[in-house]
């Protein structure tokens, strides 16, 4: 009789949606995967005690998981969804028309009457609506009923069977009370809070295996160097040069580190982010404690051929390997795409008890055509987006399967009565069938393609590269003078910024609705590694990768002024033909805004820089202590001019400068202020180093005790020239 060590492994990532210096996050997905995959997987394998399997969860995950059951962060998408709807404004009602119905509308839309309902009455297609005009279109009952579905919609059967409010809420459809919606974010905070205890339960029961990846999934073998990415596409375009092993090797080191403070025990296993291995990588992993790793077969398939065999998938795919020098060895095992990607992509459209049978037989097939009477079968796929495309969240089809895995099980089919099929965890699977095949060579790749196309290679990738690459320099640099918590924190960013998902959305390989943010997420850590440094960030950082439009918000001046500078605005003329800054938040933004000013003017003479601002008094009162840094940029100089912004002030500003890589220092304090009616301030280009002719860009950042809270204009600084006598004669012409 043949034996099959089935070995289930569920992959649990998201990337690090915080932004830790601010204290936000901006993404629900790590809240709601929470209450649908991660305790649905739990909650449903606990079922079936004699089934085990392998869970692998990236740190950045639960760390944000953390954050979440402490309330640490500032969740956007919660702070939408707790607001009683009658107090909600208008760009936060356009922001739920916008983002609440972000779910898989096949099955977890359309079969709520309610919130299939709302869905039609907003339209599928918004792209060129207006949000606004939009939004009034729905009561605040509307409103209210969507807040409620957008968050119970994410919740899986685990959380319904255990809490029956839930499934109460579901029959009742809509007329929900600001009461119930309490009730439900109540138990969606219960639920974030319960996942990881609940693992470690688990693990510490021997009912699952607990296993990491590298700490904020980056793609290992391309932090040891960019340059490995031609070994399996020699045609690819590179960045400079990206040659950081010991980043590597941190991010493996701290993820061991918080794995065990976490679940009390070292972990033994590792999944790579997206499967990436190359040689380099085994011993990192042995220094750190790891025994096993596993990837896809098409790394074993470009591994074989590699070493001059001839790939013959039956014989070679279902054992484990050793790999690695000696006294470096690592064993490794290889994902059964087939399977893997049915449970991801195939399995969703077929009835459950088809689809059950369909790995059933698979599994039969495999053990039959292997030439060993020993076999090894990794399923390894995604634990938590799947479920999204199954009608009932995956619980019909994982509970036959599941019941038909379990000894002696009335559940069990006829195709597996010539196997003894174990489905085990794979450490305990290596102890039953240790490796005693070898391998001499490991290709560099990934699960997809056996290469690294997807995060390396496109302009907008490698921009991304060069811009991780530069600030790790400067890090670097700055390091003999940082103490030792600015230095683990800024190095933390770093480590953020290196993950794999900023990458995954650059370039044209995937779309998503929310590119923009993930692009503005990579660039917030690279410039949190400046902040936590005491250093400034470069300009270019506010500048997004990806070919991000926008509506046009800004106007440039037209002809030159000479305003009093007296705060009010004495004439009409008086900033008549002055550059403007649209303030307004652009709708539907990932971030939530506030419209701090009514009016943003510049503007300039022969001699001198004016700003006019119009506060908008009740928004700047609920930010007490904000501040306004006015940024100019020039490739010699960067300098900000620095007032309050708290009433009655400012009576003065504060001009600070700095010379490229170096900190920012005082170097003068202006009385050309004053507010009353408005804001206006005057400085000469003398003191910004500007002559006529000469570019410089300009940016205005509110700050709230130091943390940005407001950028003008949002993505690009303004790009200006220092105007010289024939200014207005062009203008005209123009």
């Amino acid at each position: 009789m043949k034996t099959v060590q089935l070995c289930f492994l569920w992959h649990m990532h998201q990337p690090y949606y915080t932004d830790p210096v601010a204290g936000t996050t901006s993404m629900p997905w790590v809240r709601l995967h929470a209450t649908k995959a991660y305790f649905d997987m739990a909650h449903l394998i606990e079922q079936f005690p004699d089934v085990r399997a392998t869970f692998n969860f990236t740190p950045s995950l639960l760390a944000q998981l953390q954050e979440l059951a402490t309330g640490s962060v500032q969740d956007l998408f919660l702070d939408h969804a707790q607001r009683p709807a009658a107090d909600l404004s208008e760009a936060e009602r356009a922001f739920l028309v916008r983002h609440f119905f972000a779910a898989n509308w096949a099955t977890m839309v359309r079969p709520f009457p309610r919130y299939h309902e709302l869905l039609v009455k907003r339209g599928a297609d918004i792209r060129g609506q207006n949000l606004t005009r939009l939004a009034r279109q729905f009561s605040t009952q509307d409103l209210l009923d969507l807040q409620v579905w957008h968050n119970l919609a994410w919740f899986g059967y685990g959380a319904v069977a255990r809490h029956p409010k839930l499934a109460s809420l579901r029959r009742k459809d809509r007329g929900f009370t600001e009461e119930e919606k309490q009730e439900l974010l109540a138990l969606q905070r219960h639920t974030v809070g319960a996942i990881i205890p609940f693992y470690r339960k688990l693990a510490e029961a021997g009912h699952i295996e607990l296993t990491t990846s590298p700490f904020y999934h980056p793609i290992l073998p391309l932090l040891i160097d960019t340059d490995f990415a031609r070994r399996a596409r020699p045609e690819t375009p590179l960045p400079s040069r990206f040659h950081a092993p010991a980043d590597a090797q941190a991010q493996i080191r701290n993820a061991v580190a918080f794995h065990q403070d976490l679940f009390g025990a070292s972990p033994v296993g590792l999944w790579p982010s997206e499967g990436s291995v190359c040689p380099e990588l085994l011993p990192m992993l042995r220094q750190e404690g790891l025994r096993w790793l596993a990837t896809d077969e098409g790394v074993l398939a470009r591994s074989i051929e590699a070493a001059g065999r001839s790939w013959h998938r039956d014989a070679d795919l279902y054992r484990p390997y050793r790999a690695g020098q000696p006294g470096e060895e690592v064993t490794v095992i290889f994902r059964d795409r087939e399977i893997s990607d049915a449970f991801g992509f195939v399995y969703a459209k077929a009835a459950p008890g088809s689809a059950v049978e369909d790995v059933l037989s698979r599994i039969t097939d495999i053990a039959r055509r292997a030439p060993e009477d020993r076999v090894l079968v990794p399923i390894i796929l995604d634990g938590e987006n799947p479920w999204e495309h199954y009608y009932d969240g995956g619980e019909q089809f994982l509970t036959g399967l599941y019941r038909a895995l379990t000894p002696g099980s009335q559940g069990s089919t006829g195709s597996l009565n010539s196997l003894h099929l174990t489905a085990d965890t794979i450490s305990r699977s290596l102890e039953i069938l240790p490796p005693t095949a070898r391998l001499d060579h490991l290709h560099s790749g990934s699960w997809i393609n056996a290469d690294f196309k997807i995060w390396l290679g496109h302009q907008e990738d490698n921009r991304g590269w060069d811009l991780l690459r530069d600030t790790r320099a400067r890090l670097i640099e700055a390091a003999g003078g940082l103490s030792a918590e600015q230095t683990r924190d800024a190095w933390d960013e770093l480590y953020a910024a290196e993950g794999s998902d900023w990458f995954w959305w650059y370039g044209d390989d995937f779309e998503t609705d929310y590119k923009a943010e993930f692009d503005r997420l990579f660039r917030t850590h690279l410039r949190n590694v400046y902040l936590r440094a005491g250093l400034p960030a470069p300009a270019f950082l506010n500048e997004p990768l990806i070919g991000l439009s926008e509506p046009p918000s800004v106007q440039h001046p037209v002809s030159l002024l000479s305003p009093t500078i007296d705060g009010l605005v004495s004439t009409f003329f008086e900033w008549h033909g002055a550059g403007t800054i649209d303030p307004a938040p652009p709708l539907g933004a990932m971030w939530k805004a506030t419209r701090l000013f009514t009016y943003i003017g510049f503007g300039f003479n022969l001699e001198g820089l004016f700003l006019r601002l119009d506060p908008d008094e009740e928004a700047l009162a609920a930010q007490p202590d904000a501040a306004l840094d006015v940024h100019i940029l020039t490739d010699s100089f960067s300098h900000k001019l620095r007032l309050t912004l708290t009433p009655p002030g400012p009576d003065t500003f504060t001009l600070l400068s700095a010379q490229p890589d170096q900190p920012f220092a005082e170097t003068g304090c202006y009385g050309s202020i004053q507010r009353r009616k408005v804001i206006e301030l005057a400085v000469p280009f003398k003191e910004l180093h500007l002559q006529a002719g000469q570019e410089f860009r300009m940016s205005l950042v509110v700050t709230h005790n130091g943390l940005e809270i407001e950028r003008y204009p949002r993505h690009h600084p303004i790009v200006l020239t220092v105007p010289d006598r024939d200014f207005e004669a062009r203008m005209w012409k123009v």
